[in-house]
């Protein structure tokens, strides 16, 4: 039996509960994963996962074993990474996750030019608003966007991201301009699902205020609110990126120019410090580049997320 193989099933099915998700994960089956870890208990003389009508549950001595089986994968593809990296290989698959509307207007094709560039890694790009467990769902990167991030969070920052008012010019010949923000109060804000309360918080130079707003329409997606405003459904906060091409063909114009709203920051994170096969690192500084010269995204300098 590779008993390399067997510890990492191991590991993957105590990390995902269920003998089928981890098939379904190793491309496998349930009676393979079932029968490798009988042998592998049976290799070890010990019962490492009890199996209950609740799920799978570690024994006392599967708790330690994987702690100990853990450190050695890790230290194994570590040592693989390395030596890939003196030859220049790279191989295998990366299952990457990000939101919808960056997912698809920015890093879809970030990971077409990343596969060109390298041929024998496979990737699967999962596009969620939902923030993903990297370690549940066995996900190797996450590019995180604005909101508060994951106790022990593990990754890298990226971009700080500008955001302002936007409209489309149909809606402000029927609505009017404003002027000030002030008169937002009197206009129909196109708004996020979720965000607390009913008023926006703009910024200019040093000043900072606070304007109550009426939302008629919240969307919990970033693409839903960009149609919503080219509609002329309202005006609404948007990041640069996200209606660059608007903003240049005039379909969207900027609303209180000299205001901005709070800007959101993006990180790329992943799983483990340690882990971190040639694939992975690859990618990390490949988007890490791309990024620096990517219209609406700011960089006061990559930094290490502790």
């Amino acid at each position: 039996m590779d008993t390399l193989r067997a510890m990492r099933v191991f590991i993957r099915t105590l990390e995902l509960g269920s003998l089928s998700a981890a098939a379904r994960e190793l491309n496998s089956t349930q009676p393979t994963v079932s029968k490798t870890l009988a042998h592998l208990e049976g290799q070890l003389k010990v019962r490492l996962i009890e199996r209950g009508t609740r799920g799978l549950s570690p024994t006392e001595q599967g708790q330690r074993f994987y702690r100990e089986a853990k450190s050695i994968v890790e230290q194994f593809d570590t040592a693989v990474g390395d030596i890939q990296g003196m030859t220049g290989q790279a191989a295998g698959f990366l299952r990457i996750n990000a939101p919808v509307g960056l997912g698809q207007y920015r890093i879809n094709a970030m990971v077409q030019q990343f596969m060109a560039e390298q041929p024998a890694i496979d990737v699967e790009l999962i596009l969620s608003d939902r923030f993903a467990d990297l370690v549940e769902e066995g996900i190797d990167i996450a590019f995180r966007l604005g909101g508060p991030l994951p106790p022990g969070a593990i990754g890298r920052h990226l971009a700080t991201v500008p955001r302002f008012l936007a409209a489309s010019p149909a809606y402000l010949e029927r609505r009017g301009r404003p002027t000030a923000p002030a008169e937002l109060a009197e206009h129909d804000v196109v708004r996020f699902a979720w965000t607390p309360g009913n008023t926006l918080e703009l910024f200019r130079e040093e000043e900072q205020l606070r304007v109550g707003v009426t939302s008629r329409f919240r969307v919990n997606n970033a693409l839903a609110i960009r149609e919503a405003l080219l509609l002329g459904g309202g005006l609404g906060v948007c990041p640069e990126w996200l209606i660059a091409d608007l903003l240049d063909s005039g379909k969207l114009v900027r609303v209180l120019p000299e205001w901005s709203a709070g800007c959101q920051e993006l990180y790329l994170l992943y799983p483990s410090r340690l882990y971190q096969p040639l694939r992975t690192k690859l990618f990390i500084d490949f988007v890490a580049g791309q990024f620096t010269s990517l219209r609406g995204f700011e960089h006061p300098g990559l930094r290490q997320r502790p």
